[in-house]
Order: structure tokens, then sequence, then C-alpha cells
């Protein structure tokens, strides 16, 4: 199979043809029909999150079941699939507390002296897999607690979007900050996962929505996905600017950059308590916090990892927002493009000017 291999960071990522294993027990393989390019992937291709080499990166998938380990009971062959990277064993202490997104998901892997899932055709060296998933390739192995089967009915390119900034950017409105009609939410950032924030805050009755971004591109698409105000999160006076807009300060603020300074604005924007939340992957050294007196003023500071997310019920929901015309898909794909172009996708991110790219697989 042709998969995306990155054999240094700071490197381009280079097709090869690669090995797959058959499935064990109780994994599925999994033939990829579409790859959404996430900021995730970014960091990692250009070294500010290590890992080991060589290896597939992509985790924003979706395709058809080709077959399942003979313990499987969750999909069966023939399936449409959303993968999500944080595959879940179900019985450590996040999964028994409904804290699913928490687990470390250590079953979920091969165990040390298996074979691996993937190697070069070549030689047969090993290829390090990416969150448990791969998905810069026409196939992917994941374990069958990595996938949840969904709807026929849905297009795949926009269903790999559910897989990570869908699941993300809608679950931190839907299950961490819990956000309620007429709350007032600032988006800080309007990639994938913000946009997806906002639309999903449209969704649970937001009475004002602001979203913050630099580019005008993205500011105008999300006042289509849902924004009532957009502001320049770059502006010197964006944090009055949200103020002013809110008459004090907003309910809810969430942080899709990974900066520092967006999420100081995401704090600085709130009102008497208000709740930030940071989505963005900073820099694993860089820190955030409140001030006394945002502790005083009852502010809450609080991580969203991947939206707490329980996927394998969030994203059968998601679908059906998506087949009623809810949750708007169609405004974040920029563009679909071949693995072949993949290097050309992270170039046309890194300007920050479009939504997603996303990578179609033929056939």
């Amino acid at each position: 199979m042709k998969a995306a291999v990155l054999i240094a960071a700071g490197s381009p990522l280079i097709i090869e043809q690669l090995t797959i294993d058959k499935p064990g027990p109780h994994e599925v393989l999994i033939r990829t029909h579409a790859c959404g390019l996430c900021h995730s992937d970014l960091h990692l291709i250009e070294g500010s999150w290590p890992h080991p080499m060589p290896c597939v990166p992509g985790h924003e998938a979706a395709g058809v079941v080709e077959a399942v380990g003979n313990e499987v009971r969750t999909v069966k062959k023939g399936d449409h699939v959303v993968t999500c990277l944080s595959a879940f064993c179900g019985h450590c202490e996040f999964c028994l507390t409904g804290r699913m997104s928490l687990c470390l998901g250590a079953e979920t892997r091969r165990a040390k002296g298996e074979p691996v899932r993937l190697t070069r055709m070549a030689d047969g060296s090993p290829i390090t897999q990416v969150l448990n998933l791969s998905a810069f390739a026409e196939m992917m192995l994941v374990h069958e607690h990595a996938c949840v089967a969904i709807d026929r009915d849905m297009p795949l390119d926009r269903a790999a979007l559910l897989g990570c900034a869908v699941t993300t950017g809608a679950g931190a409105v839907f299950n961490v900050s819990k956000v309620r009609p007429g709350d007032s939410c600032a988006v800080i950032g309007c990639g994938g996962i913000g946009l997806a924030a906002i639309n999903a805050a449209k969704i649970a009755g937001a009475g004002r929505i602001i979203a913050c971004d630099p580019v005008p591109e993205k500011r105008e698409l999300a006042l289509k996905l849902g924004a009532t105000d957009a502001i320049d999160a770059t502006a010197a006076d964006a944090r009055e600017q949200l103020l002013e807009l809110t008459g004090g300060g907003v309910d809810h603020a969430i942080e899709a950059v990974g900066r520092q300074a967006s999420a100081r604005l995401a704090i600085g924007a709130l009102r008497r308590g208000g709740t930030a939340t940071i989505l963005g992957m900073l820099n694993p050294d860089e820190e955030v916090g409140l001030s006394a007196r945002d502790l005083m003023s009852g502010k809450v500071l609080q991580g969203g990892l991947m939206g707490g997310n329980r996927f394998p019920v969030d994203i059968p929901r998601l679908v059906d927002f998506y087949l009623k015309g809810r949750l708007d898909l169609d405004s974040l794909v920029a563009e679909r493009i071949p693995l072949e172009e993949i290097n050309a996708g992270f170039e046309t991110m890194k300007t920050g000017h479009s939504a997603r790219s996303v990578i179609v697989f033929e056939g």
C-alpha cells in the first residue's frame, strides 16, 4: 500500500510502499477513503512534538472496514467507520468514570515483542504507527476501540473531519464547557477546530458567539457557521473589544490555536465566573495560568483534550447533526487533494488562509 512516511523531523513526507499486517484478535483493517490534514500532524512533522521515526502521521480519517479480528464485536466487514486517536481500553479508572478520552489506551497497541503493524515493503524494516492510526496511508490497522461505525449515507470525505477537528471543537462546547442556551462564547482561532466549536455553539443555543482570528477569510467563514461577531485576534485592543461586545466578558472562551498569547486572550476575555478552555497544542514547556484576581473572581481554566469525547457515542450523533443539516461540514473542506500532494497541503496550512485540506484516496 502507498503511505506518506516521515523520515526525520523537518523533512518532507515521502510516498513509499509499505506492508500492513493482518488483524489481530481485537484489530480492524480499514481501507482509508479520506484523511484531513491537522495542525497536530504539522507539529510532529516540524519536530515541536518529538516522535520515533520513521513514521506515518495522520489521524483524522474515515474509511471502510476490510477485515476484522476474530474477537471484534463492534464493527464488521463493509462498515463505514470514522477513526479516533483517543482509543480506549474500556476498563481503566478513566473509562469506568466516563472520561474515555483520558484513557492511555496501552492495551490498544501491540505489546512489545509482537510484530509491528507497519513495515517497509522493500526490506521489512519497521515503521512507527502514530497515535495508533497512521492514516496517511491507503490502509489502516487499528484496535476496534479506535473506530466507530457510522451511517452509510454520510460522505466519507466529510466524515473524516469528525475524527479530530469536529470531535474536539464540538466536544469542547457540548462536553467540556457545557455551553447552555443564551451563554456568550468567544472562540479564538478559526481553523478546523475553532470553526467546529463555533458551529456547535450555535447548535447549543449560545446567545453571542464571537470569532477571533487574524485572517479575514476565516472570520467571514466563522460568521457563515454561526458566529454573531468577528474580530481580529491580534488587534491591540482585542480584549477590550470582547469586553465591550459582551458588557463585561464572555461566559466561555475556547482557545483553538495553541499559543500563549491566544490563551491569555481567552482568560482576559472572561466575565466573573467564566471558563476558559484550552484546546490548542501549546509547546510542552509553556505555561498558562490564572492570577489571584482571576481566582477571586471565580474564573476557571481547563484543558479540553479531544473535546472530552466519548467517541462511540459522540461521532454518530455528529453524523446525525450533519445529515439533518445542523452541522455544516461542507464549508470546512477547503480542498480535496491526492496523497501525492500532501506536502503542498501542509504548505497551504502554514499560510493560515484556509480551513481543512482533505486527502481523498482513489477507490
